[in-house]
């Protein structure tokens, strides 16, 4: 905690005092640090006067891009609320009348942003892309703490009960059909996305109330991940769907190899689920991340000494919130969600003296 205090981004010193460690007079003294951090300013200030960011929602920016040029308006306030952002923030509630229409199905074609471009779309890809957006949207929501909204909570039954009854079908046995020569998801299939399960990661009456369903979500992300790429028929046109999850996507260690930064958002996101407590490849993961810190609890990468980077647009509004890529400042990132995701699975977080206070230390 020291450590952290000492080198991380503002946001970063805040969310581990109140979040890892659990130092309520702390984390009082320290809220201000979120909406001191230059980035999240800068990024607050790109709003538009109709709460969108570049007439968006689910574009990242270009890696050749500068800074946040470019950003859809999900993915800016996902980042706003990683940053420590709250709801009541000016540029989160101007945002949330959009996002509210996107979860009332709205079919006003203005509302389809990146996905309708200039020309009118087939309403089989105008039905995709609302469908990827009101749980993309949702899950913006849900995550900024409109649990108790019943906009929000009949979103969520709805959008739960579709995979629900998908996963207890016949179909997910075998969801794959013929199109030339490949192998793709059926039109009819209706797998968890990424956004529906970071969705109910944040609405855990939803999933109390929901038990069968949720064990059926379960039981499909822990099935073998299929080797067919990640697309789907969607009227006559082959969509790529990255954003489903077909399977266990942790399946190995080469797999988290492969994307340090996906792996620790997938573990917070199975440890919020309350799924990380009862897989026990992926909570030996969360162990080796543990073990690959130091004694002060500071992670260090297995291999190599480059800051880790992801490419997955999941991945964006989370991480890296550090705005050094070099120095001490390279593991602050992955320190602080080590920390976090111990905490979330229910692990001992052992409270110390440092430097005369108490501080927490995740292990």
């Amino acid at each position: 905690m020291a450590w952290l205090l000492e080198n991380a981004a503002l946001p970063l010193r805040y969310r581990a005092a109140a979040e890892v460690a659990g130092l309520d007079d702390a984390a009082r003294m320290l809220s201000w640090m979120p909406y001191a951090h230059a980035p999240a300013i800068e990024l607050a200030l790109a709003q538009s006067p109709d709460g969108t960011w570049n007439s968006s929602m689910l574009t990242v920016p270009s890696p050749r891009a500068e800074g946040i040029d470019g950003v859809g308006t999900i993915q800016a306030i996902r980042r706003l609320l990683e940053y420590g952002w709250t709801k009541d923030s000016p540029p989160l509630m101007l945002a949330r009348r959009v996002l509210f229409r996107m979860l009332a199905e709205d079919n006003d074609p203005g509302l389809l942003f990146e996905f309708g471009g200039r020309t009118k779309i087939d309403e089989d890809s105008a039905r995709f892309a609302r469908q990827l957006m009101r749980e993309a949207a949702a899950a913006t929501l849900a995550q900024a703490g409109y649990s108790d909204d019943p906009r929000l909570r009949g979103a969520a039954r709805r959008i739960l009960d579709r995979i629900a009854d998908f996963v207890g079908s016949p179909l997910a046995e075998r969801p794959w059909v013929r199109v030339g020569n490949k192998q793709v998801l059926a039109a009819e299939a209706a797998p968890p996305s990424i956004y529906a399960l970071h969705m109910l990661a944040h609405l855990p009456l939803v999933r109390t109330e929901n038990h069968a369903a949720m064990e059926a979500v379960y039981a499909w992300i822990t099935r073998p991940l299929p080797r067919q790429e990640p697309v789907q028929l969607v009227g006559k046109k082959l969509i790529p769907v990255p954003h489903l999850v077909l399977g266990d996507v942790l399946p190995h260690r080469n797999a988290v190899d492969a994307d340090v930064p996906f792996a620790i958002q997938w573990l917070e996101l199975a440890a919020r689920l309350g799924f990380l407590q009862k897989q026990d490849t992926w909570g030996r993961f969360i162990d080796r991340f543990v073990d690959d810190s130091d004694r002060t609890g500071v992670w260090h990468p297995h291999k190599g000494l480059a800051a880790a980077r992801s490419n997955d647009p999941y991945v964006w509004a989370a991480y890296p919130l550090e705005t050094q890529a070099g120095g001490e400042e390279r593991w602050t990132d992955i320190t602080f969600r080590v920390g976090l995701i111990a905490r979330l699975a229910g692990r001992e977080i052992e409270i110390t003296e440092v430097g005369g206070r108490r501080s927490g230390v995740g292990g």
